[in-house]
């Protein structure tokens, strides 16, 4: 059976109430698929109603389901009509065999059943009242019921995607005052070494923090790219290291020659094999996050994108680095807070689950650096639907 690509948009309701990690995560616990990108969305009044009108015509959907559902997106994704604010909208891809069907499985019925089996029994609402009038409708998110839905769809998300998607912490929701802030957040390769709902969880998490998630990027980062985000870490590495490799050379002297080292003696050893150290430590971090080990690469090698995922996303609002580093945790997950990210998830002071700017400046650095606006859906589209 070949791979498919499918998608889910996840509705700004949804996104509004930060449900969007347990969406998330049961989308890839329970279907196996590999998330392969995401992108948030702030649709125009043009793209809302292309797509109800592309609802609204596609005999695929449910014929008693497609006027709600068209007329839901008309009205819930445009821009409000009495402020113009725009609404934000994620968008998910996912990767693998029969991964339509898989997706449209997990999603569940429009009207759900309220036994927890489905994103829509869980996040949706169907509610009917005495006349058999729907009173309240609430799908959770949309999905392409079928291959050629699924199509359409995405051609005409990404005929929107750079002009519409992107940094969306313009949107109506996203709380504009003088001591906003913008964060990222890296979910690293540990997230993502098999399927499961950790992704999810840890979004979760960070939602306490009442800030708003305005940019979202599957990326794949290079070698050359963990260099320089990582960059200012190996001259701390170097001159920090110093003094543990002087103290375990001069043991293993010790054992193995039986000599004892003067302190001078100590003190060359760390000079001459601590930076050596330093790197060899700095190297491990950008295989961690590349899944390449990158020393002595050429620069062409270096450029191309690593081996493992990591998801990348922007939080916004006041005083958002600090609310975000503090719902993270301490570097080391033994020493971090009962409740914090590093702490639920984290194994040692790398594999430590997530990364979170340390201030305005670093996280403007680390977003230029993983470009994490940068269109990332077209080229999916594209693979698939030609």
């Amino acid at each position: 059976m070949s791979k498919e690509l499918a998608f889910v948009l996840i509705n700004p309701y949804t996104v509004s109430k930060s449900r969007t990690g347990g969406i998330i995560g049961r989308y890839i616990s329970r279907t196996g698929l590999d998330l392969v990108a995401a992108r948030m969305f702030a649709p125009s009044a043009e793209l809302a109603q292309k797509y109800a009108d592309l609802i609204r015509h596609d005999e695929e959907v449910d014929p008693v389901a497609r006027p709600l559902l068209a007329d839901y997106v008309a009205h819930r994704y445009a821009p409000d009509p009495t402020t113009g604010a725009r609404r934000r909208v994620m968008m998910l891809l996912f990767e693998g065999e029969d991964a339509i069907k898989r997706i449209k499985d997990a999603t569940g019925p429009i009207r759900p059943a309220n036994a927890g089996e489905t994103i829509r029994d869980t996040y949706g609402d169907y509610i009917i009242g005495a006349s058999g009038d729907v009173q309240y409708f609430e799908p959770a998110v949309f999905i392409g019921p079928s291959v050629r839905s699924a199509g359409a769809a995405l051609k005409l998300w990404a005929a929107h995607s750079a002009e519409d998607g992107g940094m969306v912490d313009t949107a109506g929701d996203v709380v504009q005052e003088a001591d906003s802030q913008r964060a990222l957040v890296i979910l690293k390769p540990d997230n993502f070494r098999f399927a499961s709902a950790r992704p999810g969880q840890i979004i979760d998490i960070f939602s306490r923090s009442g800030l708003r998630i305005v940019c979202a990027k599957v990326h794949r980062m290079s070698v050359a790219e963990a260099e320089r985000f990582y960059g200012p870490v190996q001259q701390v590495l170097r001159e920090k290291l110093k003094g543990k490799v002087a103290e375990r050379s001069a043991k293993a002297v010790a054992a193995e020659l039986g000599m004892e080292l003067t302190e001078e003696t100590k003190g060359k050893l760390g000079d001459l094999l601590g930076p050596l150290y330093g790197d060899n430590q700095f190297y491990q971090i950008v295989q961690f996050m590349t899944g390449r080990w990158g020393e002595g690469l050429v620069e062409s090698e270096k450029a191309k994108p690593g081996t493992v995922r990591c998801l990348l996303l922007v939080y916004a609002g006041p005083n958002a680095i600090s609310r975000i580093r503090t719902i993270l945790g301490s570097t080391d997950p033994t020493k971090a807070a009962t409740g914090s990210v590093r702490r639920e998830f984290g194994t040692d002071v790398m594999v430590n689950a997530a990364h979170a700017s340390d201030s305005p400046e670093n996280a403007a650095r680390e977003m230029g650096i993983t470009q994490v606006d940068s269109e990332s859906i077209c080229s999916w589209v594209e693979a698939y639907y030609p």
